[in-house]
């Protein structure tokens, strides 16, 4: 996930959770159709389709983009790159191979403890109980992507005030800080424009607020979740692409899920756009974790991409277009089939193996598996150690 947002608990789980309730657009459009009876016209599934893939690159595009600023202020120690409230959460997490191993398994026990609960409890509930949940989750995600823009707009006469919330357990020297948030009059002018929409959402469920809401999840999860080699990504995708095979393919589980689960953890347009306007029913969709998943892929090899200090950016175009050639085989396999599809069956071969083909090409393969990032928690160990060693001398 996020699944990405305020990251809850660890970037890992977050993520997972995000692909556990990951639907492939497949999925959630033929379920609907069915129900509805309703056969769209060619020029509303191309419109439809078409807009998907194009929301689907906004994320992952300018979310490596401010990966790589994210990366530099971690090296740097800082925490002061202008992409929301000057928190801890805004830092980068990074995943291990060893999180990456757990991926598929965290995924699998979340989705299948959903359909449990869609099973056993009334759905009603169940979602409205989400849908605040996300509600919470969404404005703070939508603050965070909006703020970078906002500070642009603003002209430098406007009085930014700065403000900082922090709540602390205990006393003296036992006290220890439990939320520290720094933030300045641009982030609120953010959050109430985020809360706005949350509302609009709320109340609405309309397609338009789900896909801000899920745009923003989207983007934070592939600015702030960070792979910390080429050898996780590729021990992720793998993993997560028999994760999304074996549950599309092999149960009904995440069919079922995605046509009860009512949050913004999937992009949604209407494929009768032209015939009802806005007020549009029948939506094809796309789950964010075919999005986020591929997305902080692509963000890694961005970072190596300015990591070798050459005036190109190879390896992120390379495996940016493998990403649209993915979706593209996704989508035409399903209508050529009449069947669901798990996007990453598709995604996974393409956005590894472009990549590695330019680099075989390069002569670059072994220095692109060497390619290491280390975690905030890492980085401030080894200039521990170094100041140390000085000191020593």
């Amino acid at each position: 996930m996020s699944e990405a947002e305020q990251v809850p608990a660890s970037a890992p789980e977050a993520a997972a959770v995000l692909d556990a309730l990951n639907a492939t657009d497949s999925n959630g459009t033929e379920a609907l159709n069915a129900t509805a009876k309703f056969v769209a016209t060619p020029e509303g599934t191309a419109l439809a389709y078409g807009s998907l893939v194009f929301m689907a690159l906004l994320p992952i595009f300018f979310g490596a983009l401010r990966s790589v600023r994210c990366s530099k202020s971690k090296e740097l120690g800082e925490n002061d790159y202008d992409s929301g409230f000057r928190n801890s959460a805004d830092m980068p997490e990074t995943i291990t191979s060893r999180d990456a191993a757990r991926f598929p398994i965290i995924a699998s026990c979340t989705l299948f403890g959903l359909y449990l609960f869609f099973k056993v409890f009334s759905q009603e509930y169940i979602n409205l109980l989400l849908s605040v949940y996300f509600f919470v989750l969404g404005v703070l995600a939508l603050s965070h992507t909006m703020s970078p823009l906002m500070s642009r707009i603003f002209p430098d006469s406007f009085p930014n005030k700065q403000y900082q919330l922090l709540f602390t357990q205990g006393s003296g020297e036992s006290k220890e800080e439990i939320v520290n948030y720094e933030f300045d009059t641009k982030n609120l002018v953010c959050l109430v424009i985020s809360s706005v929409v949350g509302v609009w959402y709320l109340l609405k469920k309309h397609w338009i607020a789900n896909n801000l809401f899920g745009l923003a999840f989207a983007l934070n999860g592939v600015e702030l979740l960070h792979l910390n080699n080429v050898s996780t990504g590729c021990i992720l995708l793998g993993g997560l692409f028999v994760y999304d095979v074996f549950w599309v393919f092999g149960t009904n589980v995440m069919v079922t899920v995605a046509k009860s689960f009512e949050a913004p953890i999937k992009l949604v347009f209407p494929q009768d756009l032209l015939e009802k306007g806005l007020e549009a029913s029948n939506f094809a969709m796309l789950g964010l974790g075919d999005i986020v998943i591929p997305g902080i892929f692509i963000a890694l090899l961005l970072r190596f991409d300015v990591s070798l200090k050459k005036n190109s950016r190879t390896y992120f175009y390379s495996s940016f277009l493998a990403y649209i050639f993915g979706l593209g085989l996704t989508i035409f396999v399903m209508h050529t089939f009449k069947h669901a599809q798990p996007a990453l069956l598709y995604l996974v071969p393409a956005c590894v193996g472009f990549p590695v083909i330019v680099a075989l090409f390069n002569g670059e393969l072994t220095e692109m598996f060497r390619y290491e990032e280390s975690s905030p928690e890492e980085a401030a160990a080894k200039d521990d150690s170094s100041e140390s060693e000085k000191k020593d001398q």
